[in-house]
């Protein structure tokens, strides 16, 4: 099926315009009017990141006339080597502000907007007002559900894209738009939203994040393109988009594949009876950790300035205690808190772990760490479950212990 346009055509392209956008104006769908739509389109850039990247990128080439960034975050040497936006001399730097310069090197002709700020239930519906379409490059759940319910509750189509490993997801949610028919327009009664693909986000720490499971950097640009493609379409009003599909792709196998997602009549949010009909506590909704993890923590959780001291006296005699690396070998390789050991996560899941740990009345303590502090966390509930009343779990992780306590080791 096929949309209408999102915006109507700006007046005239200039004979600089003319000249940069020939091989798009020469394209007959495209054309001068598509061009012209492009003009006159403000879209939305939700994360100048993996996805954020290329999506800026290809939009401003493409001669998008507004472009939105919302960023909060500075510039790490880690993001380099999939966030092609920003460059070595960019470290430290607010992302935001680096993205707006490359744009400016890529079309001095794009108008840039800087929003510099966390995307959250205060700002969002002002942020969003007044742009014709969103591209989203979140990476995290709970920001992926304020997008789509602030988007559906202002009637803002956006494109959504999402990256893991070696595979990347994307689809166009718009369940309020109009759909272009022979006689006229007509309704869409059965375009979904991100809430009828994704009724509940997954449970806390089933999904690692790509700072925990890596990603391969060429995978931003195969989605991060796709969601130029479709943003493009939606702008001028060709091609079949997405709506209504998923597009899968797997870059080890090298394949896509597109999957059919029908409207959830049973939708909270766009169904015959929805419950969410404002935004919510989307935190508290997706939950960075369980209940149970929440609760283990809650008094049990000491500082890397706490560990250190706890080492230095495992070394004089005076404490004994056992300290768990629960990430995974790839992650112990990178750097390491010196006397841990490596148990990963996955095996106080399957209960092998617990084989592997003193008894619980030797009288050995057990501590525990990740890189953040999350997934040892949801170890500690566990660990704490099978008897271990004393063990404890370190907040921030090997990432708080190279920032404070060890900084020769390299960061991830």
């Amino acid at each position: 099926m096929s949309y209408p346009p999102l915006v109507e055509p700006a007046a005239e392209l200039t004979i600089d315009e003319v000249r940069r956008y020939s091989r798009h104006l020469i394209i007959p769908d495209v054309g001068m009017a598509g061009q012209k739509r492009l003009k006159n389109a403000k879209v939305l850039v939700i994360g100048a990141g993996g996805l954020g990247s290329p999506a800026l990128m290809y939009l401003a080439a493409a001669g998008v006339g507004t472009l939105g960034i919302v960023e909060f975050d500075e510039v790490d040497e880690s993001n380099l080597q999939r966030q092609i936006i920003h460059g070595q001399s960019d470290i430290g730097r607010p992302k935001a502000d680096s993205a707006k310069d490359s744009v400016a090197e890529i079309n001095p002709y794009v108008n840039v907007i800087v929003h510099p700020e966390r995307l959250d239930n205060d700002n969002v519906f002002e942020i969003f007002k007044g742009y014709d379409l969103i591209v989203d490059g979140t990476d995290n759940f709970a920001t992926r559900y304020l997008v789509n319910d602030a988007a559906y509750f202002l009637g803002i189509p956006y494109v959504w894209g999402s990256i893991y490993r070696f595979d990347g997801q994307a689809s166009v949610f718009a369940p309020r738009l109009r759909r272009k028919e022979d006689a006229g327009f007509d309704s869409v009664a059965d375009a979904p939203c991100y809430r009828c693909l994704y009724p509940e986000p997954p449970p806390p720490g089933m999904v690692p994040s790509c700072a925990e499971g890596g990603v391969l950097g060429v995978l931003c640009a195969s989605i991060g393109s796709i969601q130029v493609n479709e943003a493009i379409k939606m702008l001028t009003g060709v091609g079949d988009p997405l709506v209504g599909k998923l597009m899968i792709y797997d870059a080890l196998e090298m394949e896509y594949r597109k999957l059919k997602v029908r409207k959830d009549p049973s939708c909270a949010l766009c169904g015959e009876n929805p419950t969410v009909t404002e935004l919510i506590d989307y935190d508290y909704f997706c939950g960075a950790i369980s209940e149970e993890a929440a609760d283990a923590a809650a008094d049990s959780t000491i500082t890397v300035g706490q560990l250190e001291h706890m080492l230095k006296e495992r070394e004089e005699g005076t404490r004994d205690f056992v300290l768990v690396d629960v990430r995974e070998p790839v992650e112990y390789e990178i750097n390491k808190i010196p006397g841990s050991v490596l148990i990963p996560k996955a095996e106080f899941l399957n209960g092998s772990a617990l084989e592997k740990l003193p008894l619980v009345d030797s009288g050995k303590q057990i501590v525990m760490h990740c890189k953040t502090g999350v997934r040892s966390a949801e170890t500690l509930a566990i660990v704490k479950g099978a008897g271990y009343s004393d063990a404890v779990h370190v907040g921030g992780g090997v990432v708080a212990w190279v920032n404070q306590i060890d900084p020769s080791q390299p960061a991830y």
